[in-house]
């Protein structure tokens, strides 16, 4: 029992910090030219999965903090219009959806798992990693509307993530998360 929760707090740990390394490095997001295509949310996935709904709210809070970080360091364009007109709105916008991934996960996985649960496990990462897209883009344009700026560039970006990088993100959370997962499950055995 000990061990587990040792192992347990260990893997957090290392996917938390694992997500920080890959929010400040371009390992969690890869550019391709038009947008960027970010993989943080297979820690999530992996960490709410194999340890549970609350691991995954800590995971999905490192998420969001480095994601916090990041807008507040370097903001993309979009953010730091954001965040000159409503900085407390920009925080929601960047934590928010990030609180929600976890949760998205958790119900998917627990829905699914009866059946396969590498195919739960694949099935509950694409979720989750629609789930940030969808809320942090939506949020950000509802807050653009919302401060009365000019939400032109809002919609051109969600138009160019729905057909471009949000599907990417979604197949590769899918595709990295279930072999991840097995590992683990082999070495918990």
């Amino acid at each position: 029992m000990k061990n587990s929760k040792l192992l347990n707090m260990v893997l957090l740990a290392m996917l938390a910090g694992l997500i920080f390394l890959m929010g400040q490095t371009p390992l969690g997001l890869i550019p391709l030219g038009f947008c960027n295509v970010t993989l943080l949310v297979i820690p999530v996935a992996v960490g709410t999965i194999y340890m549970g709904w609350r691991s995954g709210l800590v995971l999905g809070a490192a998420f969001a903090g480095t994601s916090l970080v990041s807008a507040l360091i370097k903001p993309s364009a979009l953010v730091g219009t954001l965040m000159g007109a409503s900085p407390l709105l920009a925080v929601v916008m960047t934590v928010l959806p990030r609180l929600c991934i976890p949760l998205v996960i958790a119900g998917v996985n627990h829905l699914l798992q009866k059946r396969q649960k590498h195919i739960a496990a694949a099935v509950a990462a694409a979720c989750g990693s629609v789930t940030n897209t969808v809320l942090y883009l939506g949020l950000m344009l509802l807050f653009y509307v919302w401060c009365g700026i000019d939400n032109t560039t809002v919609l051109t970006t969600i138009g160019v993530v729905a057909g471009g990088a949000g599907p990417l993100e979604a197949l590769a959370a899918a595709i990295i998360t279930p072999p991840i997962l097995m590992a683990l499950w082999r070495i918990r055995r």
